[in-house]
């Protein structure tokens, strides 16, 4: 009997997959929850065998006539090759790849073939753009003035407001810096 396992894969702490879960539901896939899998805070440039959840899914769970659905490309990755080996290496396995976002979403097909190789070079191409905007921004700030990084804590600042008897949260708000920073020059 066929099983059906989806992959979502977010790569910020602000973010969810549960929306990627719903699309699935959604597009007619009926996936228990533990076969909902899922990486958190994991970037699309992250090689899919290096993602521990995904490679814990196929090492571990998927099996020859089962089905993996994701909601979209970028999902499983933004690198052509890794996607194209990737997904190579799970349809060799007889494993179904259906991915929602491409106007063939059956991967294994010859369409969703050369859907794959195409959305996939776009998809780096849009990791590669992204990059570079990312990269200009950064140098204009620096042109601007603008200091880049974390701000430098005044550990000083910090230890007289704590004798003041001010607490962690009251000393970052009082600073403006992070209670992360706080925490780090607290002693």
């Amino acid at each position: 009997m066929s099983r059906i396992f989806a992959y979502g894969r977010v790569s910020t702490n602000d973010q969810t997959t549960s929306q990627q879960l719903m699309v699935i539901q959604n597009a007619g896939y009926d996936v228990i929850e533990s076969r909902f899998v899922t990486d958190e805070n994991i970037s699309g440039s992250v090689v899919a065998m290096q993602r521990p959840a995904f490679s814990n899914l196929v090492n571990n769970k998927l099996e020859s006539g089962d089905t993996l659905v994701i909601s979209k490309l970028d999902r499983l990755g933004r690198d052509n090759i890794d996607l194209q080996t990737t997904i190579k290496s799970l349809t060799n396995k007889g494993i179904k790849v259906i991915v929602l976002d491409l106007p063939c979403p059956d991967l294994s097909s010859s369409q969703g073939k050369l859907m794959l190789q195409m959305f996939a070079a776009f998809a780096e191409f849009e990791k590669n753009r992204i990059s570079e905007r990312t990269k200009e921004a950064l140098a204009k700030k620096k042109l601007d003035g603008v200091i880049l990084g974390r701000p430098k804590a005044d550990t000083s600042k910090i230890q007289v407001l704590k004798a003041n008897g001010m607490s962690q949260s009251q000393v970052s708000k009082e600073l403006s810096i992070s209670i992360s920073t706080v925490k780090r020059n607290w002693k």
